[in-house]
Order: C-alpha cells, then structure tokens, then sequence
C-alpha cells in the first residue's frame, strides 16, 4: 500500500496533519503502482507504509489512523526549501482560500503563518509581535520517535524505553526555548502524530505483560500526564476532551491500582497519584470520573494507611493549589469527595489519614461554605463520631472546628427543608418499591406468557376437536339418514316388483292387510300414549296426595306432642332448692335420725380420721354453708330492693298519669304526689318487715305450715341454736337488721 503527500485545503479531524500544512491522502493508483502530485514545481515521491502491531484500525476519535512514516529531515529540509513562498503567504485579504488558510497546527489560531524558503515558520500576531518556532528541530524528533514506535518487533519493555527516552528528550528540548508556546505546540505534536495514543496504548497492557516494567510504566504515566496538560489540539479539541483524555485518566487509575497491590511499590503508587493529580489541576472535569470509576474505588477499599493517606492528601493538594477547582464541580462529586472523607473517618483508625480528611473536610468548607454546609448535614451523627473518636489525636483545633461548622447550621434547618427532605425521602422510598415492581413483573412476564400462550393453544386445540367431531357426528348421522332413505326405496321398489307378479284377484286382499297392519301399529301406539299419560297424571296426583297427608300428619303430631308435654310440665312437682330436706321431715323425725348417725359412728369408728378431725371438717362445713347461705340472704335483699323501687316507680308513674292538669289541680292534690297516704305506707312497711323475718328463719322452719313472724325472737333463736347443736347459728344481728328496711321511704 502506498500513499503520497498532497496539499490540503481544509483538513479533516481524523486525518493527521504534517507540521507544515500537509495531511496524508491516497492519491496513488494503488498497491503495488506508483503515483505522484506536484505541490507547486516540487514533485512528491510515494512513500511506503507499514502497518503497526500497536495501531489496529479504530473506529474513535481519539485514536486516529497512524499517519505515514515522515520522509527523512534532509528530504524534509529540501521541500520546504523548495516551496514556493508565494503560493502559501496568507494575506488578510485573502483569508479563506486555498492560499490563505489557517495553520490547523498552530496554538493560536488568530496568528498567520508565513513559510520562507528556509524551512522556519513565522506567526504574525495582530499586535504586531512576531513569534519565531524553530519546529525544524523538534518536529523531526517527534517524526522519528513516531518511525521508531512503528517497529513491529519491539517489544514491550523496548517500547517502555523508547517512549521514556524520546518524550524526555523531546520535551527537554522544548523547554530550553525561551518561548514558552514552543512547548504547546510539541505537546499538541506529540498528541496529533499519534504518539501519546501509543502511550495509552501501552500502559493498557494486561498487568501480567506489566510485571517487571512497573518503574518504566510509572514514569511512562508521569510523562503522559505531563504531555496532555497545555494541549491545544485546534480542531480536534472536542475528540481530545471527551475521547482521549477519559482514556488517559483510566489508564492511570488502572495502573495505579495494580501498583497498589505491591508492597514494594508505594514510591512509584505516589509518583502515578501525583499524574492524576497534576491532570486533575488542569481538567477538574476529569474529577467526576476519577470518583466514580472502578478503580479508584479499589483504590478507596485498600486497607493500607499510606495509600489511604495518599489518596487524601492529593485531594488536599489539588484544592489548595486552584481554587477554581471546587468550584467547577457539581454537587454530586463535591458529594463524593466528603464520602471518601467522612469513610475515612469511620473505618481507619489511623491518626494520618483521620487528620488529613478533617483537614479535607475543612478545606472544602472554607472554599465552598454555601455548598458543602447543607451536604453535611446529611451525615448524621458524624460530630458525635468526632468527639467521641478523634479527640485527643493531635489535631483537636481542627476537631473542634469542623464539629462547630456541623452544629452550626443544625438550627437553621426550617420546616420546609425538614419537609422537603420528608418528600425526597418518600420518593426514594416510592421509587425503589416501584422498581422492585416492575422488576417483578417484568421478571414473571415471560413465565405469564408461556402460560397464556398455552392456554390459548389448548383452547384453540379443543374448540377443533369439537368442529371435528361435531362435523363426524353430522357426516355419521347423515350416512344413516341416507342409507336408511336407500333401503326403504329398495324395499318399496322390491315390493312393487312383487305386486306385479301377483295375480289380479290377489292384489286387493293383499292391500286390505297391509291396512289392518298399518292401523294395529297406529292404534297400538296412541293406545301405548294415552296409557302412559294417564298413568303419570295418576302418579302426580298419588304422590300430591301422599305428601299434604304426611305434612298434615307432621302438624298434628307436633301440636299433640306440645299440648302432653305442657301437661306433664303441668303434673310434675316444682323441683325444690338444694338446701331444702325431704317434705314431711320433722324436728322429732329429725332428732331420731340424728341419734342413729350417732350411734352408728360410735359403733363404726374411722380407722382413717380421728374424731377431733371429723369436729374440725364439721365446723368448716358450717362456715361455707353460712357463707354461702349469708351470700344468698344478701342477693335476695337487693333483689327485693330493687322489686320495691320499681313499684315505687310504677305507683308514681300511674298517678302521674291519671293527673289532672296543671290548671285544674288543687294543692291537696300535689301534696298527694309527694307522699303517699299514711295507712297504705304502714301496711306495705309492716308487710315488708314480716317477709323479712320469715326469710331469716331456719331452713326447716319453712316446711309445712310456718309459724307467725311474732314468735321468733332472739331468745327462741338461741334455743334453737343449742338444741341443733350449732347447725344454725342466728342471733339479733339479723333481727336488726330490719331497721334498716324500716326506715325506707316507700
């Protein structure tokens, strides 16, 4: 394959441009032939190209086709000795045509650039000031070390060597020049030729290629870095920010971290730190991937105190040396910055790296108060974790410092923020369960589909059985229609046959018993029909019959049932209280029995229980019985209680009701209302007092005929008492007890 030289008028981007206004174009007949172009009277000669290992085709921006090998410096020399001056001075009239263009090349794109047959470039500023750049020099170098590097037999460590050696001799080079724009422009050469792609392009080996090379890859990364600050790639300034140097700043924080899983290798770990850092200064852009990329989180992860240390402090440098830095961050990585640092805090103990985040911390407060005030916050408890931590570590100023600034603004917070973090919350909340949702769903969507595809198919493959049996059955029936319709048309055409065979005189007796047959089988049928009817009327009816009588004997079973049962209910004697005796016993029936227990426990002692035991067990069933009986006596008084107020209520009532109005009432009358007459109140009292005594009677008082209320008293209780021998224990305490009753207000 071959390419030639040509002039170009507006060079694309993704093609590289020669120093001089040249880009590489294929304008040769093809592989294997020669062609030429004319620029100016100068003849260009086809040059041969070789592809390299480290430059297979890409289809990005930031890795553009390796341009064609340069011609040596002397054949360089003699074109631009023989070009024509006058077919390349720009002229401001003449801005945008094919003579006067823009150098594509130039750092500043206002200057004209004017090429003399001498080989040196001359910028002419608007100002007036001229600029002189010997790229005569340095060009060739970046030319040759672009040669060199497409050597496909190096390998990777002659790679490493070659790229140190000639970044630093071309770049000391540069910097002897008293123009400091010289350096720019071998930066930008350096970029544009191709070379920092190698670079890249190297140190994103596989870490097992870079075991043993680890010092030549550190300082390979020192260079890079050092190479992509001040570049000013003109036209290919959106490729270079938003494709190169993201590549770059990967390449470094994957370096680094496979430098930090050596022990041996934490100088070379700061020196690559140092590059991220010295790129960070010049693109805070970069920061935002810095924080979020994979490796600088395993970076973060290390429980080594020096790389944490390291990590911290190159956050310190970078704020304190720009303090544009800050400013040009969003929310989120200024977020990410007090995440690394308060971590840091609560995970390592270490006094270095808990001094170097409080410093962090406090440096971002200083610079961005308004910013990060409101961001701190969100970490609560984090000015208990610093008193209770980090004091007494050395740096108790700064402690007290930051856990001011946090408490500072814990007051300020109004209701609305509180709410809005309410609503934020809530949100978050909402959103993740609707996404778990929708996961869910989504997840046993395929399982549904599976499902109702099935489904549909067995549907489907049943309703066909049915068309299809239903169509046999139809086709069956159909069949037996039609030969059934065939053999009687057989029959009857059989039978005409035979008709004609018979002679005249036997024809119509024949026909006559066809008739008779024929009628047989009618009558029989209607016969059979009207049999079958009647039977089935006959049926109902029976049945309807039989079941009104059997419900009409269901009703009057149950009636008679009811009325026995109200009659036997009727018949049977009330069932007496537990605590009443047989009926008919006696005080002298009770005496004797009383006797014969006596004697019988005197003959038959218990082996078991002794008789003071039997004494004791006695008087306990004494006491439950009088408690229990003493409970009974207090529900009955209640009950009578209430049974005398509701007459009360009922009496009142009545004569409320029967009342004369208000206009016509005397004061007797009301006076009547207030209390009722004399004698009905000392009746129902006397009454009342007499049910009371009867109630405290013994037991066996109550059977048979009772005895008047007045010959109860206390001294006949007490009587009683002894000759029971304690089986009722009364006294006057229940006598005076109706004093109590006596006094009620009826």
């Amino acid at each position: 394959m071959y390419r030639t030289l040509a002039p170009l008028r507006a060079p694309p981007p993704c093609l590289p441009v020669h120093p001089c206004g040249f880009t590489s174009d294929r304008v040769g007949p093809g592989p294997g032939k020669t062609g030429g172009r004319t620029v100016g009277c100068v003849p260009l000669l086809p040059v041969p190209i070789r592809r390299s290992v480290l430059h297979p085709p890409r289809l990005s921006l930031d890795s553009p086709p390796p341009p064609p090998p340069p011609p040596p410096p002397r054949l360089m020399l003699l074109l631009l000795r023989y070009r024509d001056p006058a077919r390349h001075r720009i002229t401001s009239r003449h801005r945008y045509s094919h003579r006067h263009r823009r150098c594509p090349q130039s750092p500043f794109p206002r200057f004209k650039e004017v090429c003399d047959p001498r080989g040196s470039v001359t910028q002419r500023g608007g100002e007036g000031v001229t600029v002189r750049m010997e790229s005569q020099v340095e060009e060739p170098m970046v030319l040759e070390l672009k040669r060199q590097l497409d050597d496909e037999d190096l390998d990777l460590e002659q790679r490493f060597n070659l790229l140190n050696s000639g970044l630093n001799r071309v770049l000391n080079t540069a910097a002897v020049q008293t123009d400091s724009s010289v350096l720019t422009h071998v930066k930008s050469q350096l970029y544009l030729s191709g070379v920092l792609s190698h670079c890249i392009l190297v140190l994103s080996q596989d870490p097992r290629k870079l075991r043993g090379n680890w010092s030549g890859a550190a300082t390979l990364a020192q260079l890079t870095s050092s190479c992509c600050v001040g570049v000013e790639p003109d036209r290919r300034s959106e490729a270079f920010h938003r494709l190169f140097l993201p590549s770059v700043m990967d390449a470094l924080l994957s370096l680094a971290s496979q430098l930090m899983k050596q022990k041996e290798c934490v100088p070379l770990f700061r020196k690559v730190m140092d590059s991220v850092g010295w790129l960070l200064r010049s693109h805070t852009w970069l920061t935002a991937q810095v924080l979020s990329s994979a490796h600088y989180e395993r970076i973060q992860m290390c429980d080594d105190v020096a790389v944490s240390l390291l990590c911290v402090q190159l956050w310190i440098q970078i704020c304190s040396a720009s303090r544009d830095f800050l400013p040009g961050l969003s929310d989120n990585s200024v977020m990410l910055l007090l995440n690394e640092a308060v971590g840091q805090l609560a995970v390592c103990p270490d006094a270095s790296v808990g001094g170097a985040s409080i410093r962090l911390i406090l440096l971002l407060a200083n610079q961005q108060e308004q910013r990060v005030q409101p961001l701190l916050l969100g970490f609560k408890g984090l000015d208990s974790l610093l008193d209770k931590d980090w004091r007494g570590r050395g740096f108790d100023k700064d402690v007290n410092q930051l856990i001011a600034l946090i408490q500072s603004d814990g007051g300020r917070r109004s209701q609305s923020q509180v709410d809005t973090e309410r609503v934020r919350a809530a949100c978050v909340i909402q959103a993740a369960w609707r996404s778990y949702q929708t996961r869910r769903r989504v997840k046993s969507l395929h399982r549904v589909m599976s499902t109702l595809q099935k489904r549909y198919r067995a549907l489907k493959r049943h309703q066909q059985q049915q068309r299809e049996a239903q169509q046999w059955e139809e086709e069956l029936k159909y069949q037996v229609c039609l030969r059934r319709q065939q053999a009687r048309r057989r029959f009857h055409q059989k039978q005409r046959e035979l008709l004609q065979l018979l002679p005249a005189e036997q024809v119509q007796p024949y026909l006559q018993e066809c008739e008779r047959r024929a009628a047989i089988v009618i009558q029989s049928f209607w016969r059979g029909f009207r049999e079958r009817r009647s039977y089935n009327d006959t049926h109902r009816h029976t049945l309807k019959l039989m079941q009104t009588r059997t419900q009409a004997a269901k009703t009057l079973q149950r009636a008679v049932r009811q009325f026995l049962q109200k009659r036997r209910a009727a018949k049977a004697p009330p069932i007496p209280p537990f605590w009443i005796g047989q009926k008919g016993l006696t005080d002298s029936r009770r005496v004797e029995l009383r006797r014969q227990v006596e004697e019988y426990t005197s003959l038959h002692p218990s082996s078991r229980v002794s008789s003071q035991e039997c004494e004791r067990l006695h008087e306990e069933v004494q006491l439950l019985i009088r408690s229990e009986l003493q409970r009974g006596e207090q529900q009955r008084r209640e009950e009578e209680r209430m049974e005398a107020l509701l007459a009360h209520t009922h009496t009142q009532l009545e004569l409320l009701r029967d009342a004369p109005p208000l206009s016509v009432i005397t004061a007797t009358a009301a006076e009547s209302f207030l209390s009722p007459s004399g004698p009905i109140a000392t009746r129902a009292r006397d009454a009342h007092n007499a049910i009371l005594q009867a109630s405290r009677l013994p037991w066996w008082r109550t059977l048979g005929e009772t005895a008047g209320v007045d010959e109860i008293n206390p001294a006949n209780l007490q009587e009683l008492e002894a000759e029971l021998g304690g089986l009722f224990v009364g006294g006057s305490t229940g006598v005076a007890k109706v004093s109590e009753v006596d006094g009620r207000h009826l």
